[in-house]
C-alpha cells in the first residue's frame, strides 16, 4: 500500500468514528431534552392545578378576602404565567401525548 491509500485509510476511520460518536452525542442529547420537556410540563400542571385549588380556597366564604390567600394566589399565577414562558419545550412531549390521545377514546369507546 502506498502512502496516501494508508493516509485516506486513516482519514476514512477517524471520520467514522467521529460521525458515530456525534450521532451518540446527539442522540443521547435529544434523549435528555424530551425527559427535561417531560419533566417542565408535568411541573406547569402541578403549578396551575396549585393555582385553582387557591383560587377555590379564596372563592369560598369563609376565606373570602383573606388578604394572606389572596397573596398566595397572585403569586401562584405569576408563578404559573412565568412557567408558561417555556412552553416551547414542555409542547416538545405534549404533541405526543395529543396523537395519542384520538387513539385511547377510540378503544375506550369500542
Amino acid at each position: 500500500m502506498s502512502r496516501l491509500e494508508m493516509t485516506l485509510i486513516g482519514v476514512l476511520f477517524f471520520s467514522v468514528l467521529f460521525n458515530v460518536g456525534l450521532f451518540l452525542y446527539a442522540r443521547m442529547a435529544i434523549v435528555r431534552l424530551l425527559t427535561f420537556s417531560e419533566e417542565l410540563g408535568d411541573l406547569q400542571q402541578m403549578i396551575t392545578s396549585f393555582a385553582n385549588h387557591v383560587s377555590d380556597v379564596y372563592g369560598l366564604e369563609m376565606f373570602y378576602g383573606d388578604e394572606t390567600l389572596k397573596s398566595l394566589m397572585e403569586h401562584a399565577r405569576s408563578f404559573r404565567e412565568q412557567i408558561d414562558t417555556f412552553e416551547y419545550i414542555y409542547s416538545l412531549t405534549e404533541q405526543e401525548v395529543s396523537e395519542n390521545t384520538p387513539d385511547e377514546k377510540e378503544e375506550k369507546e369500542e
